[in-house]
């Protein structure tokens, strides 16, 4: 009776153990950072033929997961920047276009949009996000108001790298949700406060999204001048190609110096680094290699962006040509950290975690790209295109989107129009916020 009693004190202590053991498992801390209008070819390790060197994050892309088919929401940024935040395709919001500095300064997410950030909030996390904005100008849209402890940046489409002055010529530099001017190389600035707040939380689990401005226009490097304000030089006068290299690389030295600074807090291997695009190429540069488009179209070039996943000791290095979009790391956050989704909110991403751990295969699945006047469809390596005509296109043979296919297989093209126009009357039906259109200004404020 007494070795019974003995031996059942003995498994109550071990599972009593093993429980508190497994439940003191810290919670990962997640980075995720942010290109802005970098195409798929815009890295060394993405096969960049223009002499930019990103060593920081080939390193990266080498220890990692590196993904050959992942995608932006959107072919502009600010649609792709609200399904990230919302883990919803961007028409559930409303933003279907860009933001604009001029003609949308009133409108912005929607604040019944439960964030990424709060849903991590929700879990322990401390948010921060450092950076590029552009989901609403007002300060009722400021990211404090959306989940994020902190936010040190600008909230429209792009600032002077220098004096930090949007398109409409105002100044655009926050910290939280007040104006607070800072001297400072655009790029060095957020690379500099995301150092600071991983030293302050390297105790806790946080989560920090890190929205470079870079390479988008203006384009100008750490020692070029203003472009915008008083006093300042013309676009014209800068060596734009040198600029637009310096720009990429200033960013990936950022990158090196956070993975640097990880290494010396001991948070390497409980922190999970994504990088990636938020759309294609601008129009200036052909980075997108022999993809068809660049920013704003439905083809490849426009939303197919590099995908890095970096997590040394539980994500083991890879190259994958499954098919991601950025929506899915609402979803993926909060199955690798234990948080509850919220409930009742019709999410579109799936779970990436069981790719990333074990290299198994994502499930089939449709995906979408919509704007004005035109969208696409894919399931596997099918690619349906909404034009004035559609088109159809098999990626698998032809990446670059030249031949097309729709007569050849007209079964597989009126599926996915179908599902494409299905799809389009869904996510449009009931949006949370008022259409942001890139072809319909809003009253500009008074």
């Amino acid at each position: 009776m007494i070795i019974k009693s003995t031996r059942f004190i003995l498994l109550f202590l071990f599972l009593l153990i093993v429980s508190w053991v497994q439940g003191s498992t810290p919670k990962p801390n997640f980075i995720l950072i942010m290109a802005d209008d970098m195409g798929y070819s815009g890295l060394s390790c993405y096969g960049n033929t223009a002499g930019i060197q990103t060593p920081n994050l080939d390193r990266m892309a080498a220890m990692g997961v590196k993904f050959t088919d992942f995608h932006s929401n959107g072919a502009v940024c600010s649609p792709t920047r609200a399904a990230l935040l919302s883990g919803r395709y961007q028409q559930r919001t409303g933003i279907t276009g860009v933001v604009k500095a001029k003609e949308c300064r009133n409108q912005g997410l929607a604040l019944e949009e439960f964030t990424i950030a709060e849903m991590l909030k929700s879990g322990g996390y401390a948010t921060a996000l450092f950076g590029k904005w552009h989901v609403g100008y007002s300060t009722k849209f400021n990211p404090i108001k959306q989940g994020f402890d902190e936010f040190i940046g600008f909230v429209s489409g792009n600032v002077d790298y220098q004096s930090h002055l949007d398109l409409a010529q105002q100044e655009d530099w926050w910290k939280q949700d007040r104006l607070t001017p800072e001297e400072g190389y655009q790029t060095t600035l957020i690379g500099r406060h995301t150092l600071d707040f991983i030293e302050r939380n390297k105790d806790n689990p946080f989560f920090a999204y890190v929205a470079f401005g870079a390479p988008h226009s203006p384009f100008q490097g750490p020692n070029d001048p203003p472009v915008r304000g008083a006093g300042s030089a013309k676009q014209g006068g800068i060596d734009m190609e040198r600029a637009y290299r310096e720009m990429i690389e200033s960013m990936d030295l950022e990158v090196g110096r956070i993975l640097s600074s990880l290494e010396e807090l001991g948070l390497t291997q409980t922190t999970f680094i994504f990088f990636c695009s938020d759309n294609g190429p601008a129009k200036e540069w052909s980075q997108s290699t022999d993809l068809r488009g660049k920013k704003g179209s439905m083809t490849e070039g426009g939303h197919r962006v590099p995908g890095i996943a970096y997590w040394p000791g539980t994500i083991p290095p890879a190259v994958t040509d499954e098919t991601a979009m950025i929506l899915d790391f609402y979803t993926t956050y909060a199955a690798l950290s234990g948080t509850p989704l919220p409930k009742g909110v019709k999410l579109d991403g799936i779970d990436l975690s069981p790719l990333l751990l074990k290299g198994e295969k994502l499930p089939e699945r449709m995906l979408f790209w919509a704007k004005t006047g035109s969208g696409a469809a894919r399931r596997g390596p099918w690619k349906y295109v909404q034009n004035n005509k559609g088109q159809l296109y098999n990626l698998d043979n032809d990446l670059a989107e030249s031949i097309d296919l729709s007569t050849q297989h007209p079964e597989i093209f009126q599926q996915l129009e179908e599902d494409y126009a299905a799809w389009t009357a869904e996510v449009n039906a009931h949006p949370t916020g008022p259409e942001i259109d890139p072809d319909v200004s809003a009253t500009p404020p008074k």
